[in-house]
């Protein structure tokens, strides 16, 4: 038996997902990502009464790592890591575009593209094959209409997540297609489950959230 807590506070609905194995106990959703510093260690309590499971039985932690919400991401690593610090338990790290990824897996198509919106015409996005294996690492670009070209050139190629609509309204590519898909901490189990039976497990005292590009802080100069 092995249970995960997998937590998302990257994408704009926040979750909380137990799993035993492949199986899931429960979940818990925050539609309102700025709240996610005060929700979710009461998310994560509730969660666990609900299921009658003891903290201490949890056998790791997932994180949806980045790229996402500046905000959201160190919200979310900083309560993993010290929960794994408190039990003694491993860190799992979790691309958040592979866990979207994860979430199209089903739908008919060659190649899979999230993409998470950064701003402006900027998008952080990766692609990946039908196994979830990376065709290209997680990456922040400026879009054109020749985005992608290459990887359409001989594969149908879908497109999803907040950033996507931006691309819609440039991508002429016959083998483009777009679709609304909603990814959650439960789009991790299999994937947090995977690298917790390979031992892959992220460094406690050096994990730090994937941004996708420098992050400034206002109050550093």
């Amino acid at each position: 038996m092995s249970l995960i807590l997998n937590i998302d506070t990257a994408v704009q609905t926040s979750s909380v997902c137990l799993a035993n194995d492949e199986k899931i106990l429960g979940t818990k959703i925050n539609p309102e990502q700025k709240d996610s510093a005060a929700w979710l260690h009461v998310a994560i309590k509730e969660l666990l009464e609900e299921q009658k499971v003891l903290l201490k039985d949890v056998k790791a932690i997932a994180i949806s790592e980045g790229p996402g919400s500046y905000t959201g991401l160190r919200v979310g690593m900083s309560a993993a890591k010290g929960l794994c610090y408190a039990l003694n338990i491993p860190l799992i790290g979790i691309s958040t575009l592979q866990m979207m990824a994860s979430a199209a897996i089903n739908l008919d198509t060659d190649l899979y593209c999230p993409m998470i919106d950064a701003r402006r015409m900027e998008v952080f996005a990766a692609v990946f094959d039908k196994g979830l294996n990376v065709v290209l690492p997680p990456h922040n670009l400026i879009l054109n209409e020749n985005s992608f070209d290459e990887f359409m050139a001989n594969n149908r190629m879908l497109f999803f997540g907040n950033g996507s609509d931006k691309f819609r309204s440039l991508a002429r590519h016959s083998n483009a297609d777009f679709q609304w898909i909603e990814a959650t901490a439960e789009h991790m189990i299999l994937l947090s489950l995977s690298m917790y039976k390979q031992g892959i497990f992220a460094d406690l005292a050096y994990a730090e959230p994937f941004y996708g590009k420098d992050f400034h802080s206002p109050f550093v100069k």
